[in-house]
């Protein structure tokens, strides 16, 4: 298979540990004609220098701002469109790739012209074989879920599907999706936007597809994962914003609404919900943001 020029786009802050994991990873793929665009947005001189002395074929922009992980990953897309990327692969620092998941992605990729999207099969880093996410699912109600997430891998997911999202974490796409639909929203600022770029390549014609053969390793997001107050911020009102910029159909306004609003009066007035006072109020910051037309990153009033 000819390989076509594939740009991997990383954002880093401070997890110079884990970067280093996530680079050493790509060094190591059989996938050949690749480039690497790290974004620093945070990073001690220290670490720089040395990532740049053990990788110098690594680009390296600088982030002035924190425009979060829509805006931030968009300077490196752009930077690759630029340079001639046919795809770019955009992808979390903490993640660790075998050796064959860049080649059967982008092989996966060829296959089909009309696909625009390709995910791999994300696990849990600390269990190797257990599944974070098999590609994403919305559904009728337009909940956002992991497809498989903690499941144990069988091979129950065994050949290559269409999915409607797949996981930021790892998402390679198509320059012509790019060039068509646009850019990551910078709106979103954080969470949903990986799920509404889907959503805008498919409404354009494009498929996305979840490639169970391609294998990644994610540190984010374990079993034990408690999400803080502004995740509970950016979830509502970024699944909100995608309800309205994608035209919803009533049911899932209706069950999206219902969901909020009962998790509000529960963790207001139930006693063993007391230790969720701080995410009612991101919440119902969140829904208030939504109506405001609030976007981008999180008021401080919000707390973190």
């Amino acid at each position: 298979m000819s390989q076509p020029l594939l740009f991997v786009v990383i954002l880093v802050f401070d997890r110079h540990d884990d970067v280093t994991a996530c680079l050493e990873s790509l060094a190591e793929s059989d996938y050949e004609n690749k480039k690497i665009i790290l974004l620093d947005g945070g990073l001690s001189i220290d670490a720089i220098d040395a990532i740049r002395r053990d990788y110098p074929y690594l680009q390296v922009i600088p982030l002035a701002d924190n425009l979060g992980y829509a805006g931030n990953n968009n300077i490196g897309i752009k930077a690759a469109l630029e340079q001639g990327a046919e795809w770019v692969l955009v992808l979390n620092d903490d993640t660790v790739l075998d050796g064959k998941c860049l080649s059967i992605l982008m092989q996966a990729g060829e296959q089909d012209s009309g696909t625009g999207i390709v995910g791999p099969m994300v696990y849990h880093f600390a269990e190797k074989n257990v599944i974070q996410s098999a590609g994403g699912l919305l559904g009728k109600y337009w909940y956002s879920s992991h497809i498989g997430q903690n499941e144990l891998d069988q091979g129950q997911f065994s050949s290559v599907r269409r999915v409607d999202w797949v996981s930021g974490c790892s998402i390679l796409v198509r320059r012509e999706v790019i060039e068509q639909v646009g850019i990551l929203d910078p709106n979103y600022f954080l969470y949903w936007e990986e799920a509404e770029f889907c959503l805008r390549a498919q409404e354009a014609g494009w498929k996305v597809i979840h490639v169970p053969q391609a294998k990644l390793w994610h540190k984010g997001v374990q079993r034990d994962y408690q999400p803080k107050p502004y995740v509970t911020y950016y979830v509502t009102r970024n699944h909100l914003f995608t309800l309205s910029k994608h035209h919803a159909p009533v049911i899932a306004w209706v069950y999206t609404l219902f969901q909020i609003f009962r998790s509000l009066i529960s963790w207001t007035i139930k006693r063993r919900w007391q230790f969720k006072r701080e995410h009612r109020d991101a919440m119902w910051q969140g829904l208030i943001d939504f109506l405001r037309h609030r976007r981008g990153p999180m008021p401080s009033r919000s707390g973190t």
